[in-house]
């Protein structure tokens, strides 16, 4: 992230606009589980919310500054790996749900994209959910991004992407300024 995107970020303002109006909406009559997983928790804003929410939260995040800043923030129930989402070294089904706020665009291409999507079913149990939320194009959201990764998400795609990365009922919901989705890992017949 470039400087003006990691100040906006590390915000309190930021923070308070991702537990005010991006988690509830995104998790609005979602059930997480027990054990979830999030995806690019970046500064933890969402992670301080989720980590009460379920009993085990588990946090990927590329960034090993990140990483090792959310260290010191989280109780117990919270494991933080630094590694990339697209390779997971995490086992075949052992989340109820996975979550990821407003990072997909961090993602340097659609087929890293759609790479991360295939490890999160691949991660989840069936009947798991992953949902989540990313911002839409606007000249704002382009300048935070100057000299930084920018790889918007189209919300009208989303859901055959998501189709093929081997979800089912996957639903997206667009407001002025951003999306969200829901998408189920199938359970066996």
């Amino acid at each position: 992230m470039n400087y003006l995107h990691r100040r906006l970020c590390s915000s309190a303002q930021w923070k308070q606009t991702v537990q005010r109006y991006a988690l509830p909406w995104t998790l609005e009559k979602i059930a997480l589980g027990r054990e979830a997983l999030e995806i690019g928790p970046g500064y933890g804003a969402a992670t301080e919310v989720l980590q009460n929410k379920v009993e085990q939260l588990t946090c990927v995040e590329s960034d090993h500054k990140l990483a090792d800043s959310l260290l010191h923030k989280v109780n117990g129930n919270v494991a933080i790996r630094c590694e990339d989402a697209t390779a997971m070294s995490l086992p075949d089904a052992c989340f109820d749900s996975a979550i990821c706020f407003t990072m997909l665009h961090h993602v340097g291409s659609t087929a890293l994209q759609n790479r991360l999507f295939g490890e999160v079913a691949r991660v989840l149990r069936p009947g798991g959910v992953f949902a989540g939320t990313d911002s839409l194009k606007s000249r704002s959201f382009g300048l935070i991004h100057l000299f930084d990764t920018l790889v918007l998400v189209d919300p009208e795609t989303l859901p055959q992407r998501l189709t093929a990365a081997g979800f089912e009922r996957v639903q997206v919901d667009v407001n002025p300024y951003a999306f969200r989705f829901r998408a189920w890992k199938p359970r066996p017949v």
